[in-house]
Parts: C-alpha cells; structure tokens; sequence
C-alpha cells in the first residue's frame, strides 16, 4: 500500500488533489481512499488530505502517519509544519517551490517544482493542486498521467479540464528529466 500526505492551506485544493489522485488510481483498477484532516476551518489554516491506494483492498481508515510520499502546495508551510514527519525511509517529498530542495533546508528525499509558475502560465491563476499531481506522477511513477488526465475531465468542465491537462503534462515532464 502507497500512502500519500498532501499538505496546503485551505482554498488551495489540498482535498481536491487527494480526492483526484484517488479516482485516477481507480480508474487504473487499484483500490483507494481519500480523507481530508482540518484544524482550524478557514481559508489559509494549513490543512492535509491523504490518499491510499493498494493492488488489494484497504481495510485501514485512520489519518496517514507514515506516508510514503508527501506533497506540499505552499512551500511557506515547511516553516511552520514539520512536512517530513513520519516520512518512510526512502519516501519522497514532493514542494511547490522554486527553489532547490537544499535552499529548503530539506536536501534529503526531496524534489522541487515550481507548480505556481506552471499553474499561471497554463491554468492562468495560481491553483497548484492540479499541477502538483502532475509533478507527483512524474516524480513517482505510482499513477499513470492519462490517469490523471482521465479524472480531470471527469471532475471539471471542458475548459478548465484542459487547462488543467496542459499543467500536469508540464509538471510531469519537468520532473521526469
């Protein structure tokens, strides 16, 4: 079982990316669940949302301490949330960030994107989520991108839903080099 932490603020879609990684990995035929956890209900309170998914069914329902990979959507968060805690062994941390991951101060098991950039470039506002799944799947190899492709256009008008492909499609390229 993979499991995955998404760390954010709230409004920036942090359940949204758990909920869409979770039907592209059943779309792919895999169990899955995604939950959020709040603390504080307001917009920009950090917030973390998990997904597990599983060749068997998932037979756990409790909060994700020991995930496997991480994504951060506000790298501002790393200052006042502890992102790597709990984090497997060789887990994998996934920041919006254009800076490197030493310049983070997380050097070890970490990859960078610069989602926001992406994000208003493609989706023309600052909407990370979509864009961070991209740089998961490109990062991980744990889903496929037409997956995450195929949920989109489930979840959003056709628009929307291409402006999102077109940024997840950047991301993942980005981090596949």
């Amino acid at each position: 079982m993979k499991e995955i932490r998404i760390h954010g603020r709230g409004g920036q879609g942090a359940v949204t990316a758990a909920e869409l990684l979770a039907v592209a990995a059943f779309l792919e035929g895999k169990w899955c669940q995604a939950f959020p956890h709040f603390g504080v209900e307001r917009r920009g309170a950090p917030v973390a949302a998990f997904t597990r998914i599983d060749s068997e069914q998932i037979r756990l329902h409790q909060q994700v301490y020991n995930p496997d990979y991480v994504i951060v959507l506000d790298a501002s968060l790393t200052k006042s949330v502890n992102v790597a805690e709990g984090l497997k062994e060789n887990g994998l941390i996934i920041i919006n960030s254009s800076k490197t991951p030493k310049q983070l101060g997380l050097e070890n098991n970490t990859v960078t994107v610069d989602a926001t950039k992406i994000a208003v470039k493609e989706i023309g506002k600052p909407i990370t989520n979509t864009t961070m799944l991209g740089a998961f799947a490109g990062a991980t190899k744990e889903i496929d991108v037409e997956s995450l492709v195929s949920a989109i256009k489930e979840r959003f008008p056709e628009k929307l839903a291409k402006a999102n492909e077109a940024a997840i499609r950047a991301a993942f390229s980005e981090v596949s080099k």
